[in-house]
C-alpha cells in the first residue's frame, strides 16, 4: 500500500503485529480505532500461544519475509520487536509497501534511524513512531501551558527520571547489553528527550554527559532469562537493588546517566536517569522568561505547579493544574490514543503529534549522550538531516495544530 492509497473509514483496518513480546499488547487498541489484528510475526515457538491469547486465531509467521510472501491483505503493521531489530524489520516492511507503527526508540544508532527515514521517503510508505508520552495528560497539560505563553519563552528544561523498577525492567534481559540496546538513554531516555524537545519546540545539537554502572554491575546473581518474560520475574519485593536476583549474564549499560544538551534555538536541556531509586516517576521543570512549571507525580491525581511572580520558597506555587484522568489503556490512556492517531494518519493523512523527524532527534541525542559518557565526557555534535528528508516529512506528516 502506498501513501496515496486511502482506506474508507467504514472498512476494517487490517494490522499485523511483528514481535509478540512485552509491548505487543499495544496493537489490541487497534480494535477501538476500527481495526483488527489479522496476522503476527515472531520466530519463537511459544509466540503462537501468546499471539492467540492476545489476538485470537491469527496466522503466526516466523519472519517478515514469510508474512509478505503470504500476501496477507494489510493496512499497517505494529513493530514491537526488541530495539536492536527495529531498523531491519521496519525497512523490510516499508520496502514491502506496508505502513509501519514502530515502537520507540526508532533505532539504536543514528545511522539506522536515518536509514529508516530514507527508506520511508524513497518508498512513500507511511512511517509512524509510537512516542506515546506526547498523549500522556501530564505532558499535554504542560504543553498547553507553554503554548498559552504562561511562562513566556522557554529557556531551560530539566528532567529527573527515577526508574524505580529499573532492575526488573532493564537488567534481566537484552536491555542490559550495549550491543542490543546501545544505552538506556534510548530505551527510557528517548521518551523524555522527545518530550523536552516538544516542550522546547526545538531539537538538541550538542550533547555532553557523565554516567556509570554504579550498582547492578556488582550484583553476582546472574541467569539467562531468555526462557522467561518480565511478568515471570517482576516483583515489588526486590529491594534493595543490590539484592536483585537473576540479572542478565552481560551487563554493560549504565544504570545512572546525566546528560546536558544545547538545542538549535539555544534552549538548554538537562536529563538525569537513575535505575536504582526506590520510587518510580519522572519530574519535569520548564523555565521560561516569565515563570516556570513543574510536575509532582506524573499520573492521574498529581498536579503541575506554576510560579509566575517573584517569591521566596513557595511550595504550592502560584497556580496549580491537576493532572486529569487520561482514561483506560497503557501509559495513562496514551497507548490507545497513539494507536488511533496512527490509524487516522494511514487512512487520511491526518496531522499527528509525533513524527519521524522528532523520533530521530530523540535517538540522536541519546546516542550522543552515551558516546559522550563513554569518551570521558567529550561533547558530541549531532549530524543534521538532509533538507530533502526534513522537507518530505514536514510536508507528508504535518504536525497537529
Amino acid at each position: 500500500m502506498t501513501e496515496d492509497d486511502q482506506i474508507p473509514s467504514a472498512e476494517v483496518f487490517r494490522a499485523a503485529v511483528v514481535g509478540v513480546g512485552a509491548r505487543a499488547g499495544v496493537a489490541r487498541h487497534v480494535e477501538a480505532a476500527g481495526g483488527r489484528v489479522v496476522a503476527a510475526v515472531d520466530p519463537a515457538p511459544q509466540s503462537h500461544a501468546r499471539a492467540a491469547q492476545l489476538f485470537g486465531d491469527v496466522p503466526v509467521f516466523a519472519s517478515v519475509a514469510e508474512l509478505l510472501a503470504a500476501d496477507v491483505a494489510l493496512d499497517g503493521a505494529f513493530v514491537t520487536t526488541p530495539d536492536f531489530t527495529h531498523a531491519e524489520v521496519a525497512v523490510e516492511l516499508l520496502e514491502g509497501g506496508v505502513p509501519v507503527y514502530l515502537e520507540k526508540p526508532l533505532a539504536i544508532s543514528i545511522e539506522d534511524a536515518d536509514r529508516i527515514l530514507e527508506t520511508a521517503y524513497r518508498t512513500g510508505s507511511k512511517l509512524y513512531v509510537g512516542h506515546n508520552m506526547r498523549h500522556m495528560q501530564v505532558v499535554r497539560t504542560m504543553k498547553d501551558i507553554v503554548d498559552r505563553g504562561e511562562i513566556g519563552d522557554v529557556k531551560a528544561i530539566w528532567c529527573r527520571h527515577f526508574v524505580g523498577h529499573g532492575g526488573d525492567y532493564y537488567f534481566k534481559d537484552w536491555h542490559a547489553e550495549r550491543d542490543k540496546s546501545m544505552s538506556l538513554l534510548l530505551q527510557k531516555g528517548a521518551h523524555d528527550i522527545d518530550v523536552m524537545h516538544w516542550l522546547a519546540g526545538t531539537s538538541s545539537r550538542t550533547v555532553v554527559g557523565i554516567g556509570d554502572l554504579a550498582v547492578y554491575g556488582g550484583v553476582e546473581s546472574r541467569r539467562d532469562n531468555s526462557d522467561r518474560r518480565m511478568g515471570d520475574w517482576f516483583s515489588m519485593d526486590s529491594w534493595p537493588p543490590r539484592a536483585q536476583q537473576d540479572l542478565n549474564p552481560v551487563i554493560d549499560v549504565e544504570d545512572i546517566s546525566m546528560i546536558m544538551m544545547r538545542t538549535d534555538s539555544g534552549v538548554l536541556l538537562s536529563y538525569q536517569q537513575c535505575h536504582f531509586t526506590p520510587d518510580y516517576w519522572r519530574n519535569y521543570t520548564v523555565i521560561g522568561t516569565e515563570g516556570r512549571i513543574e510536575n509532582f507525580d506524573d499520573g492521574t491525581g498529581g498536579e503541575i505547579r506554576l510560579w509566575n511572580a517573584r517569591s521566596d520558597y513557595l511550595e504550592q506555587g502560584h497556580v496549580r493544574y491537576p493532572i486529569e484522568d487520561g482514561g483506560d489503556g497503557g501509559h495513562g490512556g496514551a497507548d490507545p490514543l497513539t494507536v488511533a492517531e496512527f490509524v487516522e494518519f494511514v487512512r487520511h493523512g491526518t496531522p499527528t503529534d509525533t513524527n519521524p523527524l522528532a523520533a530521530r532527534d530523540a535517538v540522536a541525542a541519546g546516542v550522543a549522550g552515551a558516546i559522550s559518557i563513554r569518551s570521558g565526557s567529550r561533547p558530541q555534535e549531532i549530524p543534521v538531516l538532509s533538507e530533502e528528508l526534513v522537507e518530505y516529512f514536514t510536508a507528508h506528516q504535518p504536525a497537529r495544530g
